[in-house]
């Protein structure tokens, strides 16, 4: 089985087997030296660190949209999910806004320490008079700010 380890594996002593694969940017995100240590251990049994190309990322990125995550999840998550697309593996992950654009993409995720996450529709509304709108940022009529909001 091919896997794609987010960081938050690194951080866990859960035991992952299979073909294992993460991003360079999930590397760098690597600074304790117990997620160090388990890097260093699954590189010996195998772990290899790829970046995805680009059309998978662009699929990625259009899947955000749809999902409406776009302004939530990082370049190194758009990385992972990414991977998992081209690799047609399972995503290891505790984060909800890739789990959500994985779910768009049809993409199979494995909590790591959390539940696996629902899918989540957003809704944006203003904050001010109240108007829903498709994305964030201020509102047209008053100016107050647009939050996301649960649908």
């Amino acid at each position: 089985m091919k896997a794609v380890l987010d960081a938050s594996v690194f951080f866990s002593d859960i035991p992952i087997e299979g073909e294992l694969y993460t991003t360079p940017s999930v590397c760098d995100e690597l600074l304790d030296i117990r997620a160090k240590g388990n890097f260093e251990k699954l590189c010996a049994s195998g772990l290899q660190v790829r970046s995805p190309g680009r059309e998978s990322t662009d699929a990625v990125r259009q899947a955000a949209k749809t999902s409406r995550d776009k302004g939530i999840i990082s370049a190194t998550d758009e990385e992972l999910l990414a991977l998992t697309l081209e690799l047609g593996a399972v995503l290891y992950t505790d984060d909800f806004a890739i789990q959500n654009v994985a779910g768009v993409l049809r993409l199979e995720t494995h909590p790591i320490l959390q539940r696996k996450a629902r899918q989540v529709r957003w809704k944006y509304r203003c904050s001010g008079c109240g108007r829903y709108y498709g994305h964030d940022g201020e509102c047209m009529i008053c100016g107050a700010v647009i939050k996301r909001k649960l649908k």
